[in-house]
């Protein structure tokens, strides 16, 4: 009935268009051409009415695009193909009149709105190619009755909706695509009786429930491919019916138990892909490669299967493409790879294999028969020795437990584009044969124990974009070699190491780098005015260095700057105003250097949580919030012009006075004092101002118990306002009486005397004086932390003072990380940043303490301890004998035994407390008995049933979120991986355990992670790639 109306119409309408007589054919074709609204290559501008007028019929079959092949109806249209012709528009439904049609391809355009669903009237259709165009809708049901459709590609539309089962009516149907769309519902199980289909795509849709096992009936099926939806169950036995299968593709899915042994038999399969299907466990079989000959491709990463990779692989010679990482193999790599001349990817990362082969080269050397391979991942198993690669353009070998040196014939590797040899424990020197590698684009040689300088003959890395040399021992001055490279656009990263000397004043030929980071090393000097060049620099973190002078004002320019750390050096002069003016800042941490003056009040300097001044004790003025002192009135002209002579009796009269006191005041002293003597203050760098037993009392109320917040071993906390600047502090009062507590009163003023950190308390002033009594008496005065100690947040729900008290706050999951990574940072400081090793000896919850904006600082340092510097200069095996000393469930397992602590000892207390942090379970829990420990529990559960033991109050998302509508496997990820820091952190062996650095790393990671699944944008995407 619609043809009949159609025809109709256009009957009534024929003789009005252009004045002529137009073939029926014709006006379905200008209709369509109606609906076109773009054709920017004019690919259609042959089609007009006085074209095709009926003194010439077969006009319009000269029409691009136009066929007419019917030699019994001729100038009829039999077919209309315009594949890739950047049209934009609508599909008209008048092509239904279209009634010889044969092939109708519209594909790789730009086509909107539904599919016409009169198409499936055309009785002759047998070739219909919709795909890569944005057509939206449901897959029309009609489409069923246009019985000699051959091919029907829809892929990559925004098609929604179910895929018809009456499809299964088109029996001559040989192609079916149907993929990259937003499908959903089950596969309906009619389309196994399609007996003649021999492709099917069904990938990237939202396609649920089981695998059909009537698709097993597709006899004449070659290709299969079915990946990314959310199909779940098994994989179906009756696939391995497919006997002429040539590619399979059920890769990321929720498939789940074992692969049938029966696709193993199917011997024409080229393309083998399962991956992403983490719930698939398997062996594969021993003989893969004798009954899959023909195989090409073998996917397999991220599922869970085990065993050996079978030695019979060698015999699959086609074998292009092996990507085997993420799942449990073990054992080796068999030799017999190398009997695969045209394999051109290798990828086995993060399994359990290791190299046996290692001292004879025997894998080496079978590799290199592969004269084609491109692309090498080992990355994350226990290789060893893994070098002399040629004719690669990839070498992956992170994390593998290399050690030894990097041999010079790695220069060898000419065609090389990416080199990653990171997190491992390769020590020497960076060899200068790696300036050879001219085609390198990305060197990583991050967290490995390379020493001596950085050679100049990376310099000749014309082509570098990213180059990351953090977290190693390498030392001397940065070459100028390295900061004139114009190619490196993306990364710059000599972190963590002890390189010293200027910045050289090339660094402002990096215009197109974004991420610079020279942070914790020992530069020195100004920071050169030419790093106002780098425009395109989006990050740049100088912190905990030795950098003096003012900021130059030619930084004013880095507009797109989003982080900014430099603190932790020896700055000085005003803050510059025009930190407020960037537009994208968001954060900006200018903390411990010594600006002075007014804080500016915009921009970033607006927000306390991402502006950052502490320890800048000249600085005043800013936001309240950032409680600074205030600005001094300037001196008036009218005093300055008092008379000399005045002023200078008042001077002589005040200093007599002033003399006499201190001489009455001393005698006073020295009758009273005893046997103690008073350390020697100032405790830091800063100045800080006198303080009397006096003023103590006053400031807590008379050591009032409204005031006191803690008690611990050696003494009492409490908190008070100083009458000197108002100053709300905390002040550690000292049991003299208790036995070792003046001892523990020496300790921590000598450490706090010797340090200064962001994540490190911060010591105001001292008392070491005596009471009314004539007692000793000795204080410690803190900065005040109004967010209490972390162990409160752990367990008992901190309430604040301004709070009711049955309001329950808890640490958020990015806050605890947050913390984790802080008490990391102020470790790393103790450990390696300071003259001496310094072991705090005492780490717990109630030792982490937390700011205004929840940042935490490590206090509490009556028991720790400097470590001498052996005559390398390594502090990982030095240590000092202490007594037992510590707190039950934190001190590591050494401490009873030798009583030696070492920075290992702080690291297995870090370890403990991260566990804590994330299960929150005490070390001591009573729920651990018959031998079970803390660390025992975590282990049984990890990784699989990880989220087990979280805390329950940690699955609240950050920002609104749940668990439940985030990635989960994700979220497992970083559980996992903050696990698995813990773990290895709090091993029993000193020498096993990770090292703090290592630790940091690995946090961040979790941390850029977590922001991602929470749904905040990142300021820059992270560092490393893997």
């Amino acid at each position: 009935m619609g043809i009949v109306l159609l025809v109709a119409a256009l009957l009534s309408i024929s003789g009005t268009v252009l004045g002529v007589s137009v073939t029926l054919d014709q006006q379905a074709l200008l209709s369509f051409r109606a609906l076109i609204i773009s054709d920017p290559h004019g690919v259609l501008s042959s089609w007009n009415a006085s074209n095709g007028t009926s003194t010439n019929l077969t006009r319009i079959c000269g029409w691009r695009g136009v066929g007419c092949h019917s030699r019994r109806h001729p100038g009829r249209v039999t077919s209309l193909k315009l594949p890739a012709s950047n049209l934009k528009g609508t599909i008209s439904s008048f092509l239904a009149n279209l009634t010889f049609l044969h092939i109708l391809d519209l594909s790789l355009n730009s086509f909107s709105g539904n599919i016409p669903s009169e198409l499936g009237f055309l009785p002759r259709l047998s070739h219909l190619d919709l795909q890569n165009n944005s057509l939206q809708g449901v897959i029309p049901l009609s489409l069923a009755r246009a019985s000699k459709l051959q091919t029907l590609e829809l892929d990559y539309n925004n098609l929604v909706g179910d895929i018809p089962a009456n499809l299964s009516n088109l029996s001559e149907l040989e192609v079916l695509g149907v993929g990259s769309n937003q499908l959903s519902g089950l596969v309906p199980t009619s389309l196994g009786s399609l007996s003649k289909l021999t492709y099917l795509n069904l990938n990237w849709n939202n396609l649920s429930g089981g695998v059909p096992p009537s698709l097993g009936n597709l006899s004449s099926l070659l290709d299969l491919y079915a990946g990314s939806n959310r199909f779940s169950g098994k994989i179906p036995d009756s696939l391995g019916r497919l006997t002429e299968l040539m590619s399979l593709n059920l890769a990321y899915n929720h498939l789940s138990g074992n692969i049938p042994a029966s696709l193993f038999n199917i011997s024409s399969i080229g393309m083998f892909e399962l991956s992403g299907n983490n719930a698939l466990s398997d062996v594969l079989p021993f003989d893969i490669g004798v009954t899959l000959p023909n195989l090409h491709h073998l996917i397999l990463n991220d599922c869970q299967l085990s065993g050996q990779i079978p030695h019979t692989i060698g015999n699959a010679t086609r074998l292009k493409y092996i990507q085997l990482d993420y799942n449990k193999f073990e054992g080796t790599v068999p030799l017999e790879v190398g009997n695969l001349k045209d394999l051109e990817v290798l990828i086995v990362g993060s399994n359990q294999l290791e190299d046996k082969w290692g001292s004879d080269w025997e894998l080496i050397m079978s590799l290199s028969n592969c004269s084609k391979l491109l692309s090498l991942a080992l990355g994350s198993n226990n290789f060893q020795d893994m070098w002399r690669l040629q004719n690669l353009t990839v070498l992956g070998l992170r994390g593998n437990f290399l050690s030894g040196n990097i041999p010079p014939s790695i220069g060898e590797l000419y065609n090389i584009g990416l080199l990653d040899l990171s997190q491992n424990n390769i020590s020497g020197e960076i060899p200068v044969t790696l300036g050879n590698l001219t085609s390198l684009s990305v060197l990583y040689l991050f967290e490995n124990n390379l020493q001596g300088s950085i050679p100049t003959s990376l310099g000749k890395l014309q082509n570098i974009a990213s180059l990351i040399l953090s977290s190693n021992q390498l030392s001397g001055t940065v070459p100028e070699q390295i900061v004139s490279l114009s190619s490196l656009t993306n990364i710059l990263d000599l972190s963590y190491n002890f390189l010293s000397g200027l910045i050289p004043s090339e660094i402002g030929k990096l215009m197109n780098l974004v991420l610079l980071d020279l942070s914790v090393n020992e530069l020195s000097g100004d920071i050169p005015p030419t790093l106002g060049k780098c425009i395109e620099l989006v990050e740049l973190d100088l912190n905990d260095n030795l950098f003096q002078g003012v900021i130059p004002q030619s930084l004013s320019g880095l507009q797109g700057i989003q982080e900014l750390n430099i603190a932790g050096n020896n700055l000085s002069g005003p803050v510059p105003e025009f930190f407020g003016d960037w537009p994208n800042l968001e954060y900006l941490n200018l903390s411990y250097n010594n600006f002075e003056g007014h804080v500016p009040v915009k921009g970033v300097f607006s927000n306390a949580s991402a502006f950052f001044i502490a320890g800048n004790n000249n600085a005043c003025g800013g936001i309240p919030s950032l409680q600074l002192p205030q600005c001094p009135v300037r001196e008036s002209s009218v005093e300055k012009k008092r008379p000399r002579r005045v002023l200078l009796v008042g001077i002589v009269a005040g200093a007599m006075s002033l003399l006499l006191i201190l001489l009455i005041y001393c005698l006073l002293l020295l009758i009273m004092r005893r046997k103690h003597r008073v350390p020697n203050l100032p405790l830091s760098e800063d100045q800080h101002w006198q303080i009397s037993f006096d003023e103590i009392q006053n400031a807590t109320n008379h050591f009032s118990p409204s005031n006191l917040i803690g008690m611990g071993s050696f003494g009492s906390v409490y908190s008070g306002i100083l009458s000197l600047g108002e100053q709300r502090v905390a002040i550690k009062v000292i049991n003299i009486q208790q036995h070792g507590a003046e001892h523990s009163f020496l300790a921590e003023c000598r450490t706090l005397r010797s340090v200064r950190h962001r994540n490190l308390v911060k010591v105001v002033t001292a008392c070491s004086s005596v009471d009314h009594q004539g007692n000793d008496f000795k204080a410690l005065v803190f900065e005040y932390m109004p967010n209490g100690d972390l162990d409160k947040w752990l367990h008992h729900s901190f309430v604040a003072q301004d709070e009711a008290p049955n309001t329950r706050r808890r640490l958020t999951m990015s806050q605890r990380v947050n913390i984790a990574l802080d008490v990391a940072e102020a470790l790393d400081y103790l450990h390696h940043r300071g003259e001496v090793p310094i072991v705090h000896c005492d780490l717990k919850p109630s030792n982490v303490l937390l700011d205004d904006d929840m940042v935490a600082h490590v206090a509490d340092f009556g028991l720790s301890r400097f470590i001498p510097k052996t005559v390398n200069n390594s502090t990982e095996e030095s240590s000092t004998s202490i007594g037992m000393k510590g707190t039950i469930g934190y001190i590591p397992p050494e401490y009873g035994m030798d009583g030696n602590v070492s920075i290992q000892g702080d690291v297995y207390s870090y370890g403990v407390l991260l566990l804590e942090m994330f299960t929150g379970k005490r070390p001591t829990d009573s729920s651990f008995q018959g031998g079970q420990t803390f660390q025992s529990y975590v282990a049984a559960c990890y990784p699989d049933r990880i989220m087990e033991i979280i805390e329950s109050t940690l699955l609240p998302m950050d920002n609104g979120f749940s668990c439940d509508e985030i990635d989960a496997g994700k979220l497992q990820e970083c559980m996992v991986s903050i696990f698995r820091v813990g773990l290895q952190c709090s091993q029993e062996s000193s020498r096993a355990r990770m090292d703090i650095r290592s630790a940091i790393r690995d946090l961040e990671a979790v941390k850029d992670a977590l922001r991602k699944l929470a749904g905040v944008s990142l300021q820059q995407e992270h560092r490393y790639i893997e």
